[in-house]
């Protein structure tokens, strides 16, 4: 065998030797046999190898030589210098901590070095004793009397040179381009040969091999965002983008998943103009139509394409990320939400049915076309019909219960529209979140909030809350203390203990009834109301007032800070502080303040009477009331610059979701209480505030 012996004039060389079967041994005993077979190898005229605490290096005026065995030292060319060198310095290290007594060249307590004093058999005696006198003087040492070592395993190198081979390349533009070129080499290969040999798959075979290997490795490219914007003049996002449509499924797979790898929110993260450029191509590909339509081909049942459906919505999810405009196009141009829609259907839970919830309420979140489109596929009974699964029962895991929660966030978010809450009344919507209710399962605090969304600004929703017998479930709620609510009355679990906040709950059940009084102004449904105030010594009433001064006292502490940070010279602007003002609470209380002015223009003299003595008691009047009451109209909601104040989503497992269309957190997506739904016209405004300006003449 011949074995040669190239030049390393530098620390970035590997040793790779190709050989036998054997890749079970360790890497002390791999480096040193690699060692000890470097010192017994016979070296040529005017050359040696020595190793120091450089490395591995040649003495100069080596030559090629033949050797018995096979070995080759070259430069490698997936290998960095300094890759290289810290392999080398690893096997010396591990040769000299694992001392062997069979490896020649090897003494305790001597320099670990090889020397070249050993000649060749096809030397004269002349040629050696010339050789020797130009090279350091070696030191003597005798022969061993051990077994001489075996011959070097190749195997074991070969699988070492393979496990560097796969390091990651320094990446740029010329590894792009490479990488490019040979994508598109293997790309026109494969059709060539598929148009040639359209009947024999074997002809092709090897083609699509080759070419998903080459798919595999443009997954290096997320770690480069910045070079986006080069794939993209390259063409290289066209040739992906058609492969979306390739007559073979796994080829179509690996596009799916390289698109997923490249636009992953972690990569693009510090890269946003970088990942705006690749979506912006994406998008003129058509990549949204193709993704979609490539989902119709997957089956659930298979593994592979499982993961490939997931990959889909991933990326799906990634592209509305970069440009929210992408989930009204999606919604538009494909086929997208009936898919979803009939994946929501299937009653068996699964991992992409769960993430086919929390795409269909990303698209649903900010866009009123969406919300209206889904509501005429009969979107609204599906999601009853999803969430009625859970009316008597609690999801078995916590993926599940996350899957129930973004069903109600659909729900809630389907409800903006008018003609959606039409289409809750018609089919039932109102009776079964009361059923829901009234089982007190874990979808109790959601029920709460989907009539929340159904009844704000929309009277026949209320009526129908008071004729199936809504009230008696609804004030039982509002006595009760949410903590002892949530951890007594309602069996949930841990998770769902710390998930469910107490504040949203309050708020919730106040929202509603504020709905009630505003939705029902006249008859006996008014009276039914009213009379839930004066029932038991007014103990509504009562808790009433004492939410009422909670409320108050924390948005008294928010206006103090707010006004020593003023005295520190810290800037904030009246709608910052506005804002501030409302996550502490201010707007609740506003409600609560609506509800006690629908209370006083009823000219029900107990009903005056015991807020006036509570009013007292906590050293107020009805000023206090008229203050806030004004506060709302001239610092009301402007539902095109203020956040909502309903919280719309909210992980299970208490971690906000990241919304596809803002850098705020969905938990943190809220609407406020009279804009939810579509939004008012000029009369109805004024309609409002005139209900407003009507109280608080009647508290003077």
């Amino acid at each position: 065998m011949d074995e040669t012996m190239e030049g390393m004039g530098n620390k970035g060389a590997l040793l790779s030797v190709t050989g036998g079967n054997n890749a079970s041994k360790t890497p002390a005993i791999l480096a040193r046999r690699l060692l000890g077979e470097l010192q017994e190898t016979p070296i040529g005229r005017g050359g040696g190898v020595s190793i120091g605490g450089d490395g591995i290096s040649p003495s100069l005026g080596m030559q090629d030589v033949e050797m018995e065995n096979s070995l080759q030292i070259s430069p490698s060319y997936h290998q960095t210098k300094e890759q290289s060198q810290e392999l080398i310095d690893a096997a010396v290290q591990a040769a000299k901590k694992s001392p062997d007594p069979h490896v020649p060249g090897r003494m305790k307590g001597s320099p670990f070095r090889a020397h070249p004093e050993i000649p060749s058999e096809n030397q004269n005696e002349n040629e050696q004793k010339d050789d020797v006198m130009d090279l350091p003087t070696p030191h003597k040492r005798k022969r061993s009397s051990s077994p001489p070592a075996p011959s070097i395993d190749l195997s074991l190198l070969e699988a070492l040179e393979k496990s560097q081979q796969n390091s990651i390349e320094t990446l740029d533009l010329k590894t792009l381009k490479r990488l490019a070129l040979s994508l598109e080499r293997r790309l026109n290969a494969n059709t060539a040969a598929r148009l040639k040999y359209p009947d024999n798959p074997d002809k092709f075979a090897d083609s699509e091999l080759e070419l998903h290997d080459e798919l595999q490795k443009l997954k290096i490219l997320a770690g480069a965002p910045e070079l986006y914007p080069d794939l993209v003049s390259l063409g290289t996002v066209n040739s992906i983008t058609a492969l979306l449509n390739h007559d073979n499924t796994d080829i179509a797979i690996d596009a799916v998943t390289l698109l997923q790898d490249l636009t992953d929110a972690d990569v693009v993260e510090d890269n946003e103009d970088s990942a705006q450029v690749l979506v912006h191509a994406l998008l003129e590909n058509n990549a949204v139509e193709l993704l979609v339509q490539n989902l119709a081909r997957l089956n659930d049942n298979d593994s592979d394409e499982s993961a490939a459906i997931y990959n889909t919505l991933s990326t799906i999810e990634n592209l509305i990320e970069v440009k929210p405009s992408v989930s009204d196009l999606v919604c538009e141009k494909t086929k997208l939400l009936k898919w979803l829609q009939a994946r929501i259907k299937v009653r068996e839970f699964d991992s992409n049915k769960q993430y086919a919830s929390e795409i269909l309420a990303i698209l649903l979140q900010n866009s009123v076309a969406n919300q209206k489109r889904f509501g005429q596929m009969n979107g609204v009974d599906t999601l009853l019909q999803a969430v009625a699964m859970y009316k008597s029962k609690d999801p078995k895991t916590g993926d599940e219960e996350e899957l129930v929660e973004n069903l109600f966030d659909c729900l809630c978010c389907l409800l903006m529209p008018l003609e959606n809450k039409e289409r809750f009344v018609k089919a039932e919507g109102v009776e079964l979140m009361i059923i829901i209710m009234n089982q007190k399962k874990s979808c109790y605090g959601s029920a709460i909030r989907a009539l929340d969304f159904a009844m704000t600004n929309y009277p026949p929703a209320c009526e129908r809350f008071i004729d199936v017998m809504g009230l008696k479930t609804a004030f039982p709620a509002f006595m009760v203390s949410v903590f002892v609510l949530l951890w007594l009355i309602i069996p949930l679990s841990k998770k769902n203990k710390k998930r469910i906040q107490k504040e949203e709950l309050e708020e919730r059940l106040i929202s509603l009834i504020a709905s009630l009084f505003g939705g029902i102004l006249r008859g006996s449904r008014r009276e039914r109301l009213l009379s839930k105030f004066v029932e038991n010594e007014c103990e509504k009433i009562d808790r009433l007032m004492e939410l009422y001064m909670r409320y108050s006292d924390r948005v008294k502490v928010e206006t103090e800070r707010l006004e020593e940070l003023e005295l520190d010279d810290l800037e904030i602007d009246e709608d910052e502080k506005y804002n501030r003002k409302l996550d502490s609470g201010l707007y609740t209380l506003q409600l609560i303040a609506v509800i006690l002015g629908h209370l006083w223009t009823s000219e029900h003299s107990r009903m005056r009477a015991r807020i006036e003595l509570l009013l007292k008691q906590q050293k107020l009047t009805k000023k206090h009331v008229k203050d806030i009451l004004q506060n709302r109209i001239v610092s009301g909601p402007d539902p095109h610059s203020r956040p909502g104040r309903v919280y719309l989503m909210q992980r299970p497992n208490g971690s906000p979701t990241v919304s596809a269309t803002s850098n705020r957190t969905l938990a943190d997506s809220k609407e406020y209480h009279d804009n939810i739904g579509d939004l008012d016209g000029p009369e109805e405004k004024e309609r409002a505030r005139s209900k407003i300006l009507k109280f608080i003449s009647a508290l003077t």
